[in-house]
């Protein structure tokens, strides 16, 4: 048993809260597959990062105005296809324990797409939300959680975060935080702790402090 004290919770959606990987490699290898790009170099430049940054290092010659034009359509038909999206094992309980506690969710997709995913999994979403349109940089930036950090009003230092992407690891990393690696894949990306799934983390408040104890078993 590991045992953090923290003073705020920031949660990455995909692949964190929701398992979201079949649609998210179904719609994009159709996108890459015309360009004759390598579908392993695809499905490990997407996760975690906006749509336009992925093409941009995907196709680095392409006029970065296509990449947004073609990102809006994108975020259209991933907020479409919810076929196959399902909550994280254990994502519910951990919104359910933080829910008077601050926190805040953090992703690189748009709000439309966060309420299609989040609301298809069965899942609250967090009062403070920041997404693609609340930030100028996209993970592995650490904007979008310096910025969640700022709008709950806690320092950067006592928050934790949960992620499984290599960019959002490296995104709460940067801004000075402790990153919770979820998932198989979370370990590669060096998080300061790990967990398979969110049934291994367990909230407990600490009356008087203003924050609480993370467990991780």
């Amino acid at each position: 048993m590991t045992s953090i004290t923290a003073h705020a919770a920031l949660l990455d959606m995909d692949g964190t809260l929701v398992d979201s990987t079949a649609v998210v490699e179904r719609l994009w290898w159709e996108w890459a597959a015309p360009h004759g790009l390598d579908r392993h170099t695809v499905l490990e430049t997407v996760h975690g990062r906006q749509g336009h940054q992925s093409m941009a290092i995907l196709l680095p010659e392409r006029d970065h105005a296509v990449n947004l034009e073609e990102n809006v359509q994108m975020l259209a038909r991933e907020s479409e296809d919810v076929d196959g999206v399902v909550a994280i094992p254990g994502a519910a309980q951990l919104l359910q324990s933080l829910e008077h506690l601050p926190h805040a969710i953090v992703t690189s997709a748009d709000v439309a797409l966060m309420t299609a995913r989040m609301s298809f999994a069965g899942l609250n979403i967090p009062a403070q939300r920041i997404t693609a349109e609340s930030v100028s940089k996209s993970k592995p930036d650490p904007e979008g959680f310096l910025l969640a950090a700022s709008v709950l009003g806690i320092a950067p230092a006592d928050c934790v975060v949960f992620e499984d992407s290599g960019a959002g690891i490296q995104a709460g990393l940067a801004a000075g935080m402790t990153v919770i690696g979820v998932g198989a894949h979370a370990p590669r990306f060096s998080p300061t702790h790990h967990v398979d799934d969110l049934t291994h983390v367990t909230i407990t408040p600490t009356p008087g402090t203003g924050g609480f104890e993370i467990q991780i078993s």
